[in-house]
């Protein structure tokens, strides 16, 4: 889409360039959300693809994912082989409603960014235990979980004219084993519920987070194996009626429906 609001395009050669913040500033990545609607309020862009940020960087700590990663970058990921939950990288970014000009295009912070429940980047980051690093303007860079950073349907943390700079994922949780569920009502469509469930290799405990379901993150965390019936009741527990999400991807009963059922077949195959 042509946005003819946009008076000026601003490529920064260093975060010392990004200028100062307006209202009518917009900052641009992939840009396949901004571009896809009109922009009526702003006038300005700011390519942040010339910032040149590596896109992905791996260590003996974990993965370090530029905001500006695209995809595309992060599918073709090739992980050391003791990440055991490595292929969750793959099986999130086949969870996109998306074609493949999309695809190659859209970047793993501007699908954090846009804090959608069905933004499946979040899904991957959140259950990966991962922290993202945040840029205020003119102020000290702030770490954030990724559980906390969405805060609802379409909000989360950020400040005006603040950047999501990376995504840490911990090699402690990618280390883990793991079990993925989605669904969604119409093949190749938005998520109607993404659950994914983590657990040590030494068969302590359980990690369960629950998105798509919900309008933001939801993570119940145990010691230990729950019962099948433990699990339920800590699910009740910890989301609340207010929380599930309804929509035209699913009615809140349907996606609680599908946390519940997919949570005990989880639970089950890391079990």
């Amino acid at each position: 889409m042509n946005l003819n609001t946009i008076a000026e395009v601003r490529r920064p050669a260093s975060t010392d360039d990004i200028p100062e913040w307006r209202e009518g500033y917009a900052y641009l990545a992939g840009g396949t959300w901004l571009f896809s609607t009109p922009q009526i309020a702003t006038h300005t862009l700011i390519d942040l693809e010339a910032l040149r940020w590596p896109a992905l960087k791996h260590s003996s700590q974990g993965l370090d994912i530029a905001a500006t990663c695209t995809i595309a970058e992060l599918e073709r990921f090739q992980a050391p082989s003791s990440w055991t939950a490595a292929p969750l990288l793959k099986l999130c970014c086949h969870a996109l409603l998306m074609s493949f000009k999309i695809y190659n295009a859209a970047t793993v912070g501007g699908n954090i960014c846009m804090s959608l429940p069905a933004g499946s980047m979040i899904s991957l980051a959140a259950s990966l235990e991962g922290v993202y690093t945040l840029w205020p303007q003119g102020g000290t860079p702030r770490k954030v979980s990724a559980l906390d950073f969405v805060t609802g349907n379409h909000m989360n943390v950020l400040q005006p004219g603040e950047l999501l700079r990376s995504i840490h994922l911990p090699a402690n949780a990618l280390e883990k084993r793991f079990a993925f569920r989605r669904n969604s009502l119409t093949h190749l469509g938005r998520s109607a519920a993404l659950i994914v469930g983590t657990r040590p290799k030494s068969g302590e405990g359980l990690l369960l987070t629950v998105t798509a379901a919900t309008a933001r993150p939801m993570q119940l965390r145990f010691d230990r194996l729950p019962s099948a019936a433990a699990l339920q009741h800590a699910i009740g527990a910890a989301i609340k009626d207010a929380d599930w999400f309804d929509d035209v991807h699913g009615s809140a009963a349907y996606k609680r429906h599908l946390t519940y059922y997919y949570a005990e077949q989880i639970r089950a195959e890391l079990a």
